[in-house]
């Protein structure tokens, strides 16, 4: 894969190469040392039979990519309380869970639908607020390398723009933007 793009939002990119070099390049090394296939066939009605580039595969190779140097998955359990149907007070337990990291840089892979892009950006705030965290980096496609994946894909430009629009009021945590592309275009 290659890097098309990188943002920087509140100094994310200045942090890592900065405070963080070795994992700066690692990142950079696990980005390029993956090659995408289009291995999935779409069966949607709007492209039936299109060879497309699998969300699944992409993600199991970006896991192997960061386990080997390594980036672990991040999980903070906590208590809820809730009403059960009876409405009496019960608690379930749950978490925030961040795909890798290593000392207090994160990483999101996000192959997924443009909420989830958006919810990234919460988990990176709520990790940072615990002092769990000083860089988030989110690595999603590009729009040309989305329009070659399955529908309901979303694309970096996308919450890029929507960063912007909010000014530094959200996320208020450093975070580097890397928009992806398979080598082949």
């Amino acid at each position: 894969m290659k890097i098309v793009y990188e943002y920087s939002h509140l100094g994310g990119s200045e942090i890592l190469e900065v405070r963080y070099p070795k994992e700066n390049a690692e990142i950079n090394k696990a980005i390029k040392d993956i090659v995408a296939s289009k291995t999935k066939i779409s069966k949607e009605k709007t492209s039936p039979g299109k060879p497309c580039y699998s969300p699944k595969d992409l993600n199991k190779d970006f896991r192997e990519a960061f386990e080997s140097r390594g980036y672990t998955e991040l999980r903070n359990a906590f208590d809820i309380k809730v009403c059960t149907r009876d409405r009496t007070p019960s608690t379930v337990r749950s978490y925030k869970q961040i795909d890798f990291h290593k000392g207090k840089v994160l990483i999101e892979v996000q192959f997924g639908k443009y909420a989830f892009m958006f919810y990234d950006m919460a988990k990176f705030q709520y990790f940072f607020n615990e002092n769990k965290a000083d860089v988030g980096i989110e690595i999603v496609p590009c729009h040309y390398m989305q329009k070659e994946m399955s529908t309901g894909v979303s694309f970096g430009e996308q919450l890029i723009n929507d960063i912007d629009r909010l000014k530094r009021h959200f996320p208020a945590v450093p975070i580097k933007l890397i928009l992806i592309a398979p080598d082949d275009d």
